[in-house]
């Protein structure tokens, strides 16, 4: 088994099969891994509280607190609100999968998972996260909209607010306001955004476009029907 060494992203796996986090633990610790387990929701917020994983699997149903109320919490929270949240469904239906994605998840993958796939999958919302935190520190300004990289919050300085968004939510709003008036498909948002080795579905763009919208107004992002979206570039 690969040793986990000090600067090893660390996992935080949680699931309320013992069993099943045992498998999953030794997955991801051959792979290089320190990883962190709790079976409940509550259990599970405290170490994320103590511990700030570099990402973390969240299994839907536990006891004390679901993961989707997990998720809500972890997104709420200053000091983890940008931590990759992997959600784990116990059935490939569509409304487990809007549920996480829409409390904050960055991705999902249902059960029975082996554990090479969701090493796989951890590698690679872990290369992803790795790839936008080297990217250079910009701010943009569309609108009335400051976009800033480095803090990762979008502001309105003439109303002084300020929007902390999720990860996925501030990386797709400042793709889109880098390409002001292009329309991109939801094919290419996920490429861009997601990146082509994250394996999620076209209505992953819809649910974080809707909760973007909720949090900044409609005004801003414009669906194009029958092909994606596009930042409007005069309003």
């Amino acid at each position: 088994m690969a040793s986990a060494d000090s600067d090893s992203p660390t996992i935080l796996l949680v699931d309320d099969e013992p069993d099943l986090v045992e498998l999953l633990q030794y997955a991801l610790e051959n792979a290089g891994y320190r990883v962190l387990t709790a079976g409940d929701g509550e259990e599970a917020l405290r170490i994320a509280e103590a511990e700030r994983p570099d990402l973390a699997v969240l299994d839907i149903m536990m006891p004390k607190m679901d993961g989707i109320e997990l998720t809500q919490q972890l997104r709420e929270n200053a000091q983890l609100r940008l931590t990759p949240i992997l959600m784990l469904t116990a059935r490939a239906e569509e409304g487990d999968e809007i549920a996480g994605l829409d409390a904050g998840a960055d991705d999902y993958v249902t059960k029975p998972v082996s554990p090479k796939k969701l090493v796989t999958r951890v590698k690679a919302m872990l290369r992803r996260v790795a790839r936008e935190d080297e990217a250079s520190t910009l701010q943009l300004r569309v609108h009335d909209l400051l976009i800033d990289r480095e803090r990762y919050i979008v502001e309105r300085p003439d109303a002084d607010e300020s929007f902390k968004l999720p990860r996925k939510e501030f990386e797709l709003v400042y793709y889109l306001a880098s390409h002001p008036d292009r329309v991109f498909t939801r094919a290419e948002l996920l490429d861009a955004v997601w990146g082509p080795d994250v394996y999620v579905v076209d209505r992953t763009v819809d649910v974080h476009v809707r909760k973007i919208r909720e949090k900044l107004g409609s005004q801003y992002i414009e669906t194009v029907k029958g092909v994606g979206y596009k930042m409007v570039g005069h309003l």
